[in-house]
């Protein structure tokens, strides 16, 4: 992946520094947030794959892109951010997060609601693939970050 356009995964909306061990904004876990500057390329991009691909799972779940090239298209031509080697779901994501106020015609852009999805408004869908977003990072951070914090606590003090 490149980091050219996005160097971090940083949106300006840290809750680490409040004491969250994952970031309410980028969905970092704390220690990646604190040290990202240290990290080696490759550590940037095992971050960046993990944030994907928890993000691709919660949008493929609300949506349907169906149209890469418009959705880039429309993208670009409105100045909206992303990473063109991250999956279209995440571009969704970006349109969505951007621009769900402005968008009357999701299909304009390429991308379809699921059924079950439909009748929602844009920011509140907004909202809760966010929440959605979060939680799965929270549970990964508690099922594999966690304990092995926990395990080098202990054997550090043995």
């Amino acid at each position: 992946m490149s980091t050219q356009r996005i160097k971090t995964p940083c949106v300006g909306l840290c809750s680490t520094v409040y004491g969250d061990l994952v970031c309410r904004g980028c969905k970092r876990f704390h220690h990646e947030v604190v040290n990202w500057n240290l990290y080696a390329d490759e550590e940037k991009r095992a971050v960046w794959l993990r944030l994907e691909m928890l993000l691709v799972q919660v949008m493929e779940s609300k949506l349907d892109v169906f149209d890469t090239v418009r959705l880039r298209t429309q993208l670009e031509q409105r100045s909206i951010r992303f990473v063109p080697e991250q999956s279209p779901y995440c571009w969704a994501y970006q349109l969505i997060a951007r621009a769900a106020r402005l968008i009357n015609q999701l299909d304009a852009y390429g991308v379809a609601l699921m059924p079950e999805f439909r009748h929602w408004e844009l920011p509140a869908l907004r909202d809760a693939i966010d929440r959605e977003f979060f939680l799965l990072s929270e549970a990964h951070y508690e099922r594999y970050i966690a304990p092995r914090f926990l395990v080098e606590g202990v054997e550090s003090r043995v």
